[in-house]
């Protein structure tokens, strides 16, 4: 069945900037992997593919993407100036562009992105309207549009994890809107990535990062709250 289009989907976010795809999409994109790093990051290299690499600094995707790093929203004036923000913020930060890879969304950015010890990399591509896809958290494969409330788990391959996890859920009565799984090989490490309507108590979060065959469990709320 085909989904259905918002008014919101349409017109697009209120935003800063010339472009829903070049700005708004952008800066969504870095505020979804700042809540999967845990907070702004010490050190940024953000790659820009395809047409953000030929348009990246004319339509103002430079400063979103580093305004978002920062968690602006995509209506904060401040992210005209974010690029002077960040020295104040602690924020080192250097641009890449590969312009011709074929392999990815036309609207495609690669963060590589540092908290103290923790490293992560997130692929985020801009589909218009401000609507984004995250394609891969550390090289797994994760595909979802931070619309909805996300869970990343990172987990040994074990048999029935997957029902498992599920049932927890459902002791919330929260209705799971997407649910993929992918793995590095044949009992390897596994990487769930969940959407939901509604959010988890913190103690069901707590229970399930307790699991021993549960590597690490990443919580992101809306990103537009």
């Amino acid at each position: 069945m085909a989904s259905k289009s918002s008014v919101f989907d349409m017109i697009g976010p209120i935003m800063i900037g010339p472009s829903s795809s070049h700005t708004a999409g952008v800066v969504r994109i870095a505020r979804a992997a700042i809540r999967i790093l845990g907070g702004q990051p010490d050190e940024a290299v953000i790659t820009f593919y395809n047409s953000f690499a030929r348009t990246y600094e004319g339509h103002g995707s430079d400063k979103a993407i580093i305004g978002g790093l920062l968690d602006m929203k995509t209506d904060d004036p401040r992210i005209k100036t974010s690029m002077d923000l960040a020295k104040e913020k602690g924020l080192n930060y250097s641009f890449k562009s590969i312009g011709n890879a074929s392999v990815y969304h036309p609207n495609t950015i690669k963060l590589q992105l540092s908290r103290g010890k923790r490293k992560i990399e997130v692929i985020g591509e801009s589909l218009g309207g401000g609507l984004i896809n995250i394609s891969t958290v550390d090289g797994f494969n994760a595909d979802f549009s931070a619309n909805a409330h996300t869970l990343i788990i990172k987990a040994a391959d074990a048999s029935g994890a997957i029902a498992f996890i599920s049932s927890v859920i459902a002791q919330e009565k929260t209705n799971i809107a997407t649910m993929s799984v992918s793995r590095k090989g044949k009992h390897d490490e596994a990487c769930h990535v969940i959407e939901m309507d509604s959010g988890l108590q913190p103690i069901t979060l707590e229970y399930l990062k307790s699991l021993p065959w549960i590597k690490e469990l990443i919580y992101i709320p809306d990103i537009d709250m």
